[in-house]
This record gives structure tokens, sequence and C-alpha cells, in this order.
């Protein structure tokens, strides 16, 4: 279900893109991606949320947008932050992003052309790793069978073969969704009940039962620069335990 208040976003403008960005003390990444998306000359705002004190490296007028911060008093959750942020955008699309996101060419394009399907509730593009190789970001739903499988897999698979057309997987990983306000509106966002994890397995499951697609577009690429948590640290472990129980058994 999604948060019990519902988003309201401003009124919308045509063509803009609104960023949604949260950094944890990420404040030299969040630079070299606001970097990325100056060159790309798009028409955007970003809506950059503070979630854990930290200066930041840069000015705000340096770059050739309008930059929204937001300060929290007291961190929160994945959910919570973008739906905040959603309610202060002002874009005709919504796009969540991580701060460890990088990109050379521009992929809002293709993203924004595979938006243009009125069926399609949430645009992804293929993520790479630095080294070059596919990140698993467009997946099967996950069962307990599928996650053990893979948390004891040296070198795990990936859920579907990508090549160069479009495709609908069951989902798509929450580090780079770009979706019509609309549509984010209509589902209610993410669920806030989610602290960190899921809540993009979440969100794309509501959409398929909105009678929306999920769509990953091979024409847009980046390059994440993983921050493996989960993998190292007992709280981030214990938050991503929680969330799987929760979307399977609610």
């Amino acid at each position: 279900m999604p948060a019990d208040d519902p988003v309201r976003p401003s009124p919308a403008r045509e063509r803009l893109l609104s960023l949604s960005i949260v950094s944890h003390q990420h404040g030299s990444l969040v630079h070299e991606l606001l970097r990325d998306i100056d060159r790309s000359g798009e028409d955007v705002e970003v809506l950059l949320t503070i979630n854990v004190p930290e200066p930041l490296p840069f000015e705000l007028s340096a770059f050739g947008f309008p930059i929204k911060v937001t300060v929290n008093a007291a961190a929160r959750g994945f959910a919570a932050n973008h739906n905040a942020a959603f309610r202060q955008a002002g874009g005709a699309y919504f796009c969540v992003l991580n701060p460890d996101i990088r990109f050379d060419a521009d992929p809002f394009i293709a993203l924004r052309r595979a938006l243009d399907d009125e069926t399609i509730g949430v645009a992804a593009p293929v993520v790479l790793s630095p080294g070059g190789s596919m990140e698993d970001s467009a997946r099967k739903y996950p069962t307990l069978w599928s996650v053990a499988k893979k948390a004891f897999m040296r070198s795990p698979t990936l859920d579907y073969s990508i090549g160069t057309e479009p495709f609908s997987p069951d989902w798509v990983a929450g580090m780079f969704m770009l979706f019509r306000r609309e549509v984010f509106a209509r589902a209610g966002g993410f669920d806030e009940r989610y602290f960190l994890y899921y809540e993009d397995v979440d969100l794309c499951r509501r959409l398929s039962g909105l009678g929306y697609r999920v769509q990953l577009v091979p024409a847009a690429r980046v390059v994440h620069e993983a921050r493996r948590h989960s993998h190292r640290n007992l709280r981030h472990l214990m938050w991503h335990v929680t969330s799987l129980l929760r979307y399977l058994y609610g």
C-alpha cells in the first residue's frame, strides 16, 4: 500500500524533469552527478534532500538549473524522502536518482520517448558497473528461494537477457526510475512503511496492478558506482531482511 498521506505535487510544467536525489553524506558524488545533468542540457529542476548533515562541496549557483535543497532534522527513509520531493516537484516527469549514478550520454531522451506510450508506468536505463558489466537492475519478483539463491551464489546471473530492444521486466531498481507525474501520483508514490529496500519492487508491482508496464530501455545507459551497504553493514542488512519480509508477507 502507498503512504497514508497521498502525494500532492504542484501543477506540472510541460517537458520539465524533476530529479529527486537524496544524499547520505554523498556530497562529492552529488557534485559529479550534477555536472553530468548540467552537461545533458535538459530542462530540469533538482530536488536535493540532505538526509544526514553535511557541508556541500559546491555552490548551488554553479549549475544551469534550479536546485531546491531540503535538510532533514532527522534521517528519513527512501520512500518518505522521495515522496516529499515529489510534493515539491513542478515537472511533467519525476525521476528518482541515486547520487552514485553517472552518465556521459543523455539517458532522459530515450526514457521520455518510452513514456510516450501511456501503458508504460515507469522507464529505466540499463545500469552498468564501472567496469562495464551489466548490473541486475531489471529483475523478476523476488521469492524467498530466489533471494536465498542469489545470496549464496558467487556470480549471480541476470534475471533477463538484455539486448538492444526495450522490454518489460517485473521491476526495475530504484537507483534510476523515471515516471510521468500523473502515474506516480495515481500510484500514491512509494510505500513509506518501507524504510530502505524493496520500495521499488513494491511500487512496480502496484503499477502493474493498475494496468501499467515497467520498461527497461537499453538505448539509455548509466554507470552505478555501487555502495553495497547491506553486504557489510548489520543495520543495512536488517533493513534489507525486514523489507523483504514486509514485501512477501505484508
